[in-house]
């Protein structure tokens, strides 16, 4: 019988692993469903991670006649899903997780299960339970909090099948919620069955119930717990109790015995100190829920799944145990219980004895350098390590700097700026350890930064020769020629510190040459020189300003003037070539470098050409006599005493004698300006006169004349006035009547502005009536009256005058004057006033009117009215006969139409103006009042304004529009708000004062008049409705602002809300207090810091609040500035060609700005650096491609979006290590190629090379040659194969030369020459150097590498 069960049960595990692929379809199935129910908003965003541990599905069914057990299973689910709600969360806040999550349970019906889990998020999330089918929680289920152990728990008393589910434990806070998802499998319990079982046959025959069979009882007992074997056989009437206990404990034996599987067993480890063990066996499980114990020797071991001495992991059916940091104390047996299975495993830990990892070798250093001496350990010691110099104990102070790496097994002693005195053996101990080296400092040699310079001076000149050294104690000698003339007289010596200065004077030709200087110091056995060369020129004089030619008059004093530029030069002065020496009236003087010849007075004799001459230099000029223009006095005053008089028409001629030397410029002048010559005027010049010829004279030439004589020497002015005749002008002015009556005419003008140049004798008047042509002489006066009176006229008549001058030469032109009336004119009457229209009806309507205000001169006799309709231009008269009232009522009108009227005045000299156009009026009987204003309302109000609404009144006629009234609490009387009638049926009435009750009422108004008044029940308060705060943003303002350092944050924001909100700053939730400068109005507010730093960086947050809510904006605010450097910057030399730099990372390399490190390196026969490596992020980096024997210096640089910071170099300059011939250690036969001799020849050819200039340049070749060719390599016809500045090699077939730091003198060909006994063989290239403003060049080396074989 239990063979047959064990062959059930494998039946039933061999059916379930053939449904497991269709478990893992279901297990994806609920991962998508899992990841869509968690799945958010737009708004929100989410992570979800689901796992499933293990699936089995299925069922089996064993049944007999007499009983049938059934087993449940379902899907093992364990997913977890998490949701943030909030798109920034705030520092210190976090979104809801779990610690411990709650594990799937498999029990069977009647069992209890219990969930845990610990959670964790800021502020403390809430927890739920949640049945995934939607079903509630069944009625044994309880939850609670457990506050000792810090976990939420679910508790399912007694299962039943209806339980089976997956439980969601939900942990959820502001920003988000975290979800948890577990199944819960109840399997059916046979005994419970079987009670189910006997509740059915006892309803039946209870005459057929038997005891079962001890099959039957195996079978029953197999599926419940031990505790309740006893009473199931009782239940069933089974007495052999301890005989069927006996057959089921070695039944269940057999089972376990094929529970455990052992595919690989425990292993021995051996291991060092302080690492890491792990222990592996692969297992293979009936029951992944078995239990597994681990044990050192008998102990077992505390299992911790997080950073713990020991740790379990399992990685499919491998199970290991991880033992972290093993020691001493870990040694012995390490085994595992499983089930019936024991495995076990020995661990040994070996301890290495204490020593040095690396030699302490020798040190060379450099005067005011750091020495460093560095030690490795091979482990941790807690020995005392002890530093000695010259067997004396080293003391930590400012000298001395001792350090320990963090791992504890590096030492470092470090000796600052090292002196002679610092020489000696250094020792280190720890323990019975001892290790010495020496070390030695090398003196610095002495620089010049400032070297001598060459100086070129002149005669009686001063030199000075000085340079800079780069130490004060060095001794100075001073050479000439290689000759010391330290102690001469010649010279002064002069020292200052670190500056020495040799100073000649007065020098002369002999004391060109080359000058040296030597300094020395104490125990340096070099000699540091720097020269430069003198050179003293022979003394010449050159003109600084040189002598003009000179004009003087006749006896006056005259000097020649030479300034030389060098004082020490004399000269001779000369006249017409003749040296200057017994000419009277004549004195050389010389002051410094000026040279002077004097005049005392100038005679004919003294005119000629004068030359000065000096050494180098030469100047000249003339000398000549010049005397002023003059006009004899007689004739000035002649022209001056009596004008020049000529008539019109006629020729003014004026001629005007002088004398001057040399011959003046002559120039006429009329009224101050130059006379031109045309037609009529003509200027006659000779050697002593000049005439001025006017033609055809006219009274306008009248004026001054003006005659200027110029020459280098003087002027003279002569002036005479020309007066021409001619009739005179007309009167001026206009023509005034003092008197205009039916009797006379009186006038009365002005004298002719002009007189023609003689005076006027009289005038003549003449007039002629109105209308007609011909004028008529009425009379005359004297010249000395501009009075006349006209008495033959006719009253009313109208008349025109005009009066003449009249002087010798003849008459004036008329002056003519406009109508005049004899008496008072008759004119037709004013304009009358505008008509009034009253009392329309259908077809008449009332016009009326006021007269004109002006009569015209006569009565007004009466008037007519004139009608016509609207937009028409048609006027008709009303009245057949004149009216002499001033109202008429004018009727036979069509009704519906619109009129319009006017009204015209007559008296006896006719009809006047017609009047304004009346107001257009229609004909129609009269209109009625409007009636009661409907449903008046307030439908809006601020704290200035309120804003009415109303409906029109139902009886009498439509209104034209609303008289609306307001009246303040305070206030008695009514007031209208508009000066017009409203058209509309709302208004909004502003001006208002806040917080002010008002009263208002309204009535209809039109043509017909006004209705009664309707007021508001209750007064209205001038005050806006309440509204919580709320921010306008309207895009204008980031919640996430990048802002560079050094510029303004300005956060400015609008807000409305009522009353006004009260808004307060805060930076990371504490009030602002610090360098910001608030601006706040009422709905608006700025925040202003005008120069940001680093440390303003953080969440910046306006809060509103008034009576009525809150509101509150976040922006998140990024300080960017330039990256600070890096620091301690390391080299070295591990692998040869290459150099590994470390240094300690800048700390603005975490703020997500994309800093980054730029790698640079320098020959230190160069000044120019070349990019290694850009985007470095690491703190290490190599750089290879280096040259073997030189000296390079290296620079790191920190750069990030906005800049770069400052760089941090290298020292001391690293020298790479030249390649050394390995001796291998191995023993080898040595290999004996068979014998063959090849002709040198090149497999692969030199190709041209363009290199910018400051790089490097790399030529190589591959060749083939038996024996081995001997390579040399040639610049032209130069042999360049032994020059250091080169480097080359030769190996493995290929030949390279490489050229460092290209210059432009590195251009030119080079050749490669092969030789061996069998022939020669010859290969060459080009090299351009080229700079980066070469455009045309690249241009062209750019074809070229297109269509040649060039390297650029």
């Amino acid at each position: 019988m239990a063979a047959e069960l064990l062959q059930a049960t494998g039946a039933m595990m061999e059916h379930m692993e053939q449904q497991i692929g269709q478990t893992r379809q279901l297990s994806e199935t609920q991962m998508s469903t899992s990841s869509s129910s968690s799945s958010s908003t737009s708004t929100t965003f989410s992570m979800t991670s689901t796992k499933l541990r293990k699936v089995s599905q299925g069922s089996c069914k064993t049944m007999d006649e007499h009983s049938v057990v059934q087993r449940k299973t379902s899907a093992v689910v364990e997913s977890f899903s998490q949701v943030q709600k909030s798109l920034q969360i705030p520092e210190g806040q976090s979104v809801p997780d779990f610690e411990e999550k709650p594990r799937p349970i498999t029990a069977q019906e009647g069992d209890k299960a219990v969930f845990k889990a610990k959670v964790t998020g800021k502020p403390e999330p809430s927890v739920t339970w949640e049945r995934t089918s939607g079903q509630p929680l069944s009625e044994g289920t309880k939850t609670f909090h457990d506050n000792i152990n810090k976990q939420h728990i679910l508790k399912i008393k007694s299962l039943n099948l209806d339980d089976a589910d997956v439980y969601k434990c939900i942990a959820s806070n502001e920003h988000g919620e975290a979800i948890y998802s577990i199944s819960l499998i109840v399997t059916e319990n046979p005994a419970m069955d079987f009670k189910k079982m006997l509740k059915k046959r006892s309803l039946g025959k209870r005459e057929e119930k038997r005891p079962p069979t001890e099959e039957e009882m195996l079978k029953i007992l197999s599926g419940a717990e031990k505790k309740d074997y006893e009473r199931i056989c009782a239940e069933h009437g089974f007495t052999d109790f301890r005989g069927i206990l006996r057959k089921l404990k070695e039944m269940r034996k057999k089972v376990e015995v094929e529970m455990v599987r052992v595919l690989k067993p425990l292993e021995d480890i051996t291991a060092k100190p302080d690492t890491n063990v792990v222990f592996d066996t692969i297992l293979e499980l009936k029951d992944p829920n078995i239990k597994m114990h681990w044990f050192l020797g008998t102990e077992l071991l505390r299992i911790q799944y997080f950073h713990g001495k020991y740790e379990v992991k399992q990685m499919g059916t491998k199970h290991m145990l991880c033992i972290s940091s093993v020691s001493l104390s870990d040694m012995g047996t390490y085994s595992l219980q499983v089930g019936d299975k024991h495995l076990s495993a020995r661990l040994t830990v070996i301890d290495e004895p204490l020593k040095f990892l690396s030699d302490f070798k020798p040190m060379r250093v450099t005067e005011r350098q750091t020495a460093v001496f560095e030690v490795h350990l091979s482990k941790k010691s807690d020995a005392p390590l002890i530093w000695k110099v010259r067997d004396k104990e080293v003391k930590r102070d400012e000298k001395f700097e001792v350090s320990l790496s963090e791992d504890g097994l590096t030492y470092t002693l470090k000796i600052k700026d090292v002196k002679a005195s610092d020489t000696g053996d250094y020792s280190i101990s720890i323990g019975d350890l001892t290790a010495t080296a020496p070390l030695f400092i090398e003196r610095i040699p002495i620089t010049f930064s400032s070297n001598l310079k060459n100086v070129h001076v002149k005669e009686k000149g001063t030199a000075r020769l000085e340079c800079e050294m780069s130490s004060k104690d060095a001794h100075v000698r001073w050479l000439k020629d290689g000759r010391d003339v330290t102690g001469s007289p010649r010279y002064v010596f002069v020292r200052e510190g670190r500056r020495a200065e040799l100073i000649v004077e007065d020098c002369d030709l002999a004391d060109e040459g080359e000058y040296a200087v030597v300094c020395t110091q104490d125990n340096d056995a070099h000699e540091y020189v720097s020269s430069a060369n003198l050179a003293v020129d022979e003394r010449f004089a050159t003109v600084m300003s040189g002598m003009s030619d000179t004009q003087c008059p006749t006896g006056s004093p005259a000097e020649l003037c030479v300034v030389l530029n060098d004082e020490k030069v004399d000269g001779v002065w000369l006249k017409d070539g003749a040296e200057v020496s017994g000419l009277s009236g004549v004195q050389v003087v010389k002051q410094g470098a000026v040279h002077k010849l004097l005049f005392s007075g100038l005679t004919d004799a003294h005119q000629g050409k004068y030359t000065f001459r000096a050494k180098g230099a030469e100047s000249d000029a003339v000398l000549t006599i010049a005397d002023p223009p003059e006009i004899d006095p007689a004739v000035l005053e002649m022209l001056g005493y009596q004008p020049v008089t000529v008539k019109a028409g006629q020729t003014a001629t004026v001629k005007i004698p002088f004398k001057g030397r040399p011959p003046p410029k002559v120039t006429w002048y009329r009224d101050g300006l130059e006379v031109v010559e045309d037609d009529r005027t003509k200027v006659e010049r000779t050697a002593d006169s000049t005439t001025l010829v006017l033609s055809r004279c006219a009274r306008e030439d009248s004026g001054a004349i003006m005659l200027r004589l110029k020459s280098d020497c003087g002027s003279a002015v002569a002036n005479l006035h020309l007066n021409v005749v001619d009739h005179p002008k007309p009167p001026q002015g206009r023509v005034e009547f003092p008197e205009r009556s039916g009797k006379r005419i009186r006038m009365k003008w002005k004298a002719p502005r002009d007189n023609g140049g003689k005076q006027v004798t009289g005038f003549v008047i003449e007039r002629r009536a109105a209308a007609k042509k011909s004028w008529t002489r009425v009379g005359e006066v004297d010249g000395g009256s501009t009075v006349f009176s006209d008495d033959k006229v006719e009253e009313g008549q109208a008349y025109q005058y005009r009066i003449r001058a009249v002087n010798s030469q003849g008459v004036s032109d008329p002056l003519e004057t406009g109508e005049v009336y004899a008496g008072e004119p008759i004119e037709p009457p004013g304009v009358a006033s505008q008509p009034q229209v009253s009392n329309i009806t259908k077809d008449s309507v009332t016009v009326s009117w006021s007269p004109p205000a002006q009569d015209g001169g006569a009565p007004v006799l009466g008037y007519a009215i004139e009608r016509r309709k609207k937009g028409s231009n048609m006027w008709v008269q009303v009245n057949k006969e004149l009216l002499t009232d001033t109202k008429y009522v004018v009727d036979g009108l069509v009704e519906d139409v619109e009129y319009e009227f006017r009204v015209t005045s007559m008296n006896r000299a006719g009809a006047g103006s017609p009047s304004t156009v009346s107001n257009a009026v229609l004909a129609k009987d009269p209109i009625r009042a409007p009636g009661l204003v409907r449903d008046l309302s307030v439908s809006d109000s601020s704290n200035s304004s309120i804003s009415l609404s109303w409906r029109p009144p139902e009886q009498g006629d439509d209104p034209s529009g609303y008289i609306l009234e307001v009246r303040p609490e305070d206030a008695r009387e009514w007031t209208k708000a508009t000066k017009i009638p409203i058209a509309g049926t709302a208004y909004t009435v502003g001006g208002l004062q806040e917080r002010m009750k008002y009263s208002f009422r309204i009535r209809a108004v039109n043509e017909g008049g006004m209705g009664e008044p309707i007021e508001l029940e209750k007064g209205v308060l001038a005050m806006p409705p309440p509204v919580a705060p709320r921010f306008d943003l309207q895009g204008k303002l980031k919640s996430q602002m990048v802002v560079r350092a050094g510029t303004a944050l300005c956060l400015y924001l609008s807000f409305t809300g009522s009353p006004p909100p009260v808004i307060t700053w805060l930076r990371d939730g504490i009030p602002a207090k610090g360098r910001e400068v608030i601006t706040k109005g009422k709905y608006h507010s700025q925040f202003l810091i005008p120069s940001c730093q680093r440390s303003d960086s953080g969440v910046y947050r306006a809060h509103l609040k008034n009576d009525y809510g809150e509101a509150h904006y976040d922006v998140n605010v990024s300080v960017a500035d330039f990256p600070r450097p890096p620091k301690n910057l390391g080299l070295v030399e591990e692998v040869p060609g290459t150099v590994t730099l470390q240094w300690d990372h800048t700390p603005d390399l975490a703020d997500g700005e994309g800093a980054h490190y730029v790698i640079l390196k320098r020959d230190a026969s160069t000044a120019s650096w070349f990019t290694a490596a850009e985007r470095v992020f690491s703190s290490r980096y190599t750089v290879t491609g280096l040259l073997p024997g030189r000296k390079y210096y290296f620079r790191v640089v920190a750069q990030n979006s906005i800049g770069d910071s400052d760089p941090l170099d290298s020292k001391e300059p690293l020298i790479i290590a030249k390649e050394t011939e390995c001796v291998s250690s191995f023993m080898l036969k040595e290999y004996a190629p068979p014998p063959r001799q090849v002709k040198p020849s090149f497999l692969l050819p030199l190709k041209d090379h363009a290199v910018h200039r400051g790089h490097d340049c790399t030529m190589s070749c591959a060749y083939q040659g038996m024996p081995t060719p001997q390579a040399c390599w040639y610049k032209g016809q130069v042999k360049i194969s032994d020059t250091p500045r080169f480097w080359q090699s030769t190996a493995n077939g290929v030949c390279t030369l490489v050229i460092p730091t290209c210059g432009a003198k590195d251009s030119g060909e080079y050749t490669l020459v092969l030789e061996n006994p069998l022939g020669t063989a010859k290969c060459s290239c080009n090299l351009v150097i080229f700079d980066k403003d070469d455009k045309n060049l690249l241009e062209n080396l750019t074809g070229r590498r297109n269509k040649e074989k060039l390297i650029l």
